[in-house]
């Protein structure tokens, strides 16, 4: 399949990387969508929550950056 795309248009490497930035939007926003809703379960420990959620969006970004330099 990747063969005809190849042959036909040319954007297999570009196909790869929207995949792969998909994924980590995807993962962005689902990491955010969880801390919004642990701060509203427990105000006071939205700081805590607020340092895992950078650090596990931080990882989820990762995902787009290595997606494009090897691609």
């Amino acid at each position: 399949m990747t063969e005809i795309l190849a042959q036909t248009s040319g954007l297999s490497g570009s196909i790869h990387v929207a995949f792969g930035a998909a994924a980590a939007a995807i993962g962005v926003g689902m990491v955010g969508t969880k801390a919004v809703e642990a701060v509203g379960r427990n105000p006071g420990a939205s700081g805590k929550i607020l340092v895992q959620s950078i650090l596990g969006m931080a990882l989820a970004e990762a995902i787009a950056f290595y997606v494009i330099f090897l691609a």
